[in-house]
């Protein structure tokens, strides 16, 4: 069976963590060469690379709120293989603040939380948007989440930003057709320890009031990237769900 990504080249942002880590592993299974950032450790992104199959893959570090780093990036991998396909933004971060708690949620927290979540997307694509394009059938896959539909999240802020990564797909998505698709993969829970604080507790909480039963594990997040990839290559500017109808209670 051939490999349906063979000679394409993915950039992975945040692909040291959970969901990237996953997400490096099918692509790589599907043919696909990786690349895969890590914020400043390229140690992690290397002990990443080192997991996957096939070769040519390679480990970078970049700052994703840093644009000129980004920049950066794009021109180490055209310089490294000449071509970008894909381009997927797994970086994020969060911290739990109960939504009434305004004050809590201090001016500071907010901007970093924008900055990660909504900037970082945004300057990644600007800074592959000519390799993408020069592709032919570039692809970006940006993970958002339910909270951006659902208002119900780890605070106010992040539950904005990811509406607003949302509504991105959908301006990018017409705004660069045909080159170019945009599409968002929205998880509920996935068991990566990505908010702090939260543990086996809640995990086993929100699977009983989830309709699948579970939550979410990084590979189901990876699979539905690799489908974006691989099957829905008809389909730009929207916002795929994968959270075992979370969104449903």
């Amino acid at each position: 069976m051939s490999e349906p990504l063979s000679s394409k080249v993915v950039i992975i942002l945040g692909g040291s963590g959970g969901i990237g880590a996953a997400t490096a592993r099918r692509l790589a299974a599907a043919g696909a060469r990786v690349v895969v950032t890590a914020r400043d450790d390229i140690g992690k992104a290397s002990s990443v690379i080192d997991s996957l199959s096939g070769t040519g893959h390679l480990a970078a570090t970049a700052v994703v709120t840093n644009s000129a780093a980004l920049d950066a990036l794009a021109m180490q991998v055209r310089a490294t293989y000449g071509r970008a396909d894909i381009l997927v933004n797994t970086a994020g971060f969060t911290k739990a603040v109960p939504h009434a708690d305004l004050d809590a949620l201090t001016d500071e927290l907010i901007d970093e939380i924008m900055r990660v979540n909504w900037r970082a997307q945004f300057a990644s694509i600007r800074a592959f948007r000519s390799l993408l394009e020069e592709s032919g059938n570039g692809l970006v896959v940006n993970v958002s989440s339910i909270s951006g539909s659902t208002g119900m999240g780890s605070n106010v802020a992040y539950c904005a930003a990811k509406a607003g990564l949302d509504v991105m797909a959908a301006s990018l998505g017409r705004a660069l057709a045909p080159h170019i698709r945009v599409l968002n993969v929205s998880p509920g829970a996935v068991d990566t320890g990505f908010v702090p604080g939260r543990g086996a507790d809640f995990n086993e909480k929100v699977a009983a009031t989830t309709p699948l039963r579970r939550i979410g594990m990084p590979d189901d997040i990876a699979a539905a990237i690799e489908a974006c990839a691989t099957h829905l290559t008809f389909s730009t500017g929207s916002t795929i769900v994968v959270d075992g109808g979370r969104r449903l209670n």
